[in-house]
């Protein structure tokens, strides 16, 4: 079953010529879908248009059936409780004078929702390998890779049933690398992934799905190993060719191909 999709996306800045032109793609439920491309191909801006920043000039995008309608202040206030995100820099998305306690939940706050806000908090920052006395702690008294994991706990302690992640390992060491991308395995494991990033080796042990743009254009789209094994267009060649991969980790599940 699709949870999200795009049909026929196209977004310009003002006059300027499209940004993208003509996006067409899907994500099924339970899914994790890779974007993919360099600097200037259109990965930002729709995620943007992802997020509700901004509405497409054509086409349009489709959330568990019903368009998305970023204009209107009810209906994001609903999706934002099924839909977060996680950006790239574990540094600058994290506020360095409010406690830990208070960034996680902030999303509950800000979507009025019931419970114990400490206790789901715990709950989270656990899930993400840390240990309850980070509540009490500064962003600063962290490396990057725990303050991505504090981000990620932010990120899902509404449960949303989608998760939005920006170039979200790349301000990261190497090894922090592997490790938040094996937390990333695990937790995609109960909700849905699109996952942006220019490096392929991320994508490789993340996603089932491939979107590969270029310049705002789809060049190809389909499952990840398929892709990677023989890939069709002359730009996804060239990413292959020419972006360094990251070791991919080996899943706890020997059966689990991802």
């Amino acid at each position: 079953m699709t949870l999200l999709s795009m049909e026929n996306v196209e977004f310009a800045y003002g006059k300027a010529r499209p940004v993208l032109k003509d996006i067409s793609f899907s994500v099924p439920r339970g899914a994790n879908v890779g974007l993919v491309g360099e600097s200037g191909s259109g990965k930002s801006t729709l995620l943007r248009l992802l997020l509700g920043l901004d509405s497409p000039q054509k086409g349009r995008i489709l959330f568990d059936g019903q368009e998305l309608k970023a204009r209107n202040a009810g209906y994001m206030r609903r999706y934002r409780k099924r839909v977060q995100a996680v950006f790239q820099d574990p540094y600058s998305s994290l506020n360095p004078a409010h406690r830990i306690l208070r960034i996680v939940t902030e999303p509950l706050r800000s979507l009025k929702l019931p419970g114990d806000h400490r206790q789901l908090a715990r709950d989270a920052i656990e899930a993400v390998g840390l240990t309850p006395d980070t509540l009490e702690r500064f962003p600063h008294e962290f490396s990057g890779g725990q303050r991505q994991r504090i981000a990620i706990a932010r990120a899902i302690i509404a449960r949303p049933e989608l998760v939005l992640a920006d170039e979200a390992v790349s301000a990261l060491d190497l090894s922090t690398r592997v490790r938040v991308v094996d937390l990333f395995q695990d937790i995609s494991q109960a909700m849905t992934m699109v996952f942006v990033s220019h490096d392929m080796g991320v994508v490789a042990a993340l996603c089932d799905q491939l979107v590969v743009l270029d310049r705002g254009h789809i060049v190809e789209a389909g499952p990840t190993a398929a892709i990677l094994r023989a890939p069709s267009h002359p730009y996804t060649q060239s990413l292959l060719a020419s972006i360094p991969r990251m070791p991919v980790p080996a899943h706890p599940n020997p059966q689990d191909p991802r």
